[in-house]
Order: structure tokens, then C-alpha cells, then sequence
């Protein structure tokens, strides 16, 4: 499985509306529930109408798009990183997974997953 490296620093932010999201940027990723909106976006991109945000991200997804009917892929890759204690924040879209790792310990993620046989692109 192939693994693309995003050249981007991110942040995972808490809005308290969505007005001011740059909608036009490359990365934008949003969560709406009955309790909260969160984003993800480029650090560069960070609205002012914040409720929290923590910034430090680095992100790889998986190359291509997914079919539904598989299994397991987001399992194993945060399993194998949760085994040498590197937390993750994953967003899924329509196409693929997207995981998001503190810049400190992208170096080692991605050396981890090349290890365990994913091609990183």
C-alpha cells in the first residue's frame, strides 16, 4: 500500500463558526456535530474564531481511492503507531484516509510504516 506525504504543517482547530474557513485552500476539513465544529487546515489558513486550536500537525494519506468494502487499513496503521506510542488524528473523506501525527514524531511514523512495508510517495 502507498503512502503520500503532505509537504504542509497543520492545525486541528475548535470553531465557533465556520465563516471564516479558507475555502479555497488545498486542505480543509471540517466536523460538524450537535456539540461542537472542529477543522483541520493548513496552519497558515487558522481562522480568528477560534475555541481552541493546536497546531504542530504533519499528515501522510493513502494513496488512490478506497473501495468500502475494505477492511481494516485505518486499523493497522494506527495499531503499528500506537504500538511505538505515536497518537494519531485520522480524517476520512469519500476517497481515502488522511492521518495526521505531531510533527516531533513524523520522521519516526513514517520510518515505522516504510519498515512495515508501506511505500511512502
Amino acid at each position: 500500500m502507498k503512502l503520500n506525504k503532505i509537504d504542509a504543517d497543520f492545525s486541528v482547530c475548535k470553531v465557533i463558526d465556520y465563516s471564516q474557513v479558507n475555502w479555497d485552500s488545498d486542505y480543509c476539513f471540517i466536523g460538524k456535530t450537535d456539540e461542537e465544529q472542529s477543522l483541520v487546515c493548513l496552519e497558515s489558513d487558522v481562522p480568528a474564531n477560534l475555541v481552541a486550536c493546536d497546531n504542530g500537525w504533519k499528515a501522510f494519506r493513502i494513496q488512490g481511492v478506497l473501495d468500502f468494502s475494505l477492511i481494516g487499513i485505518l486499523s493497522n496503521l494506527s495499531s503499528l503507531l500506537a504500538e511505538h506510542n505515536i497518537g494519531i488524528f485520522a480524517v476520512s473523506t469519500y476517497n481515502t484516509d488522511y492521518i495526521f501525527v505531531k510533527k516531533e514524531q513524523f520522521d519516526k511514523a513514517l520510518a515505522l510504516l516504510s519498515t512495515a512495508g508501506y511505500e511512502l510517495v
